[in-house]
């Protein structure tokens, strides 16, 4: 008896693969040995780079706390000491949202620490 292949099967694996590179740049869309590879680094890239992007945000974030309590004569590391000295529960997301959108706001809880 002759050996069945499934053509279905793999031909629905491959368009699988093409679909998901569509927008890259020449075989690297159409050739389907060359974009299996290319998905599997972009995948590969995309699950490093959303663990990365909590990193890269905290340290903005703490970045412009920084910036923003230089005017008042304190440290980045000072201020988040006193903070957490007075129990203050405002994480650096929302500190750094206040230093840039409602100064009014940061300053008043800069004067609260002095």
């Amino acid at each position: 008896m002759p050996r069945s292949v499934n053509s279905v099967a793999s031909r629905r694996r491959r368009k699988k693969v093409l679909e998901q590179t569509k927008g890259n740049f020449l075989a690297r869309r159409n050739v389907y040995t060359v974009a299996k590879n290319t998905l599997e680094k972009g995948l590969a890239y995309a699950y490093r780079d959303r663990k990365k992007k909590k990193i890269e945000f905290r340290a903005l974030w703490i970045q412009r706390i920084n910036a923003a309590v230089r005017p008042y004569g304190m440290t980045y590391s000072e201020f988040i000491g006193k903070i957490n000295k007075q129990g203050i529960a405002l994480n650096r997301k929302v500190l750094a949202d206040l230093a840039m959108n409602h100064p009014e706001a940061f300053k008043s809880i800069v004067d609260s620490l002095k």
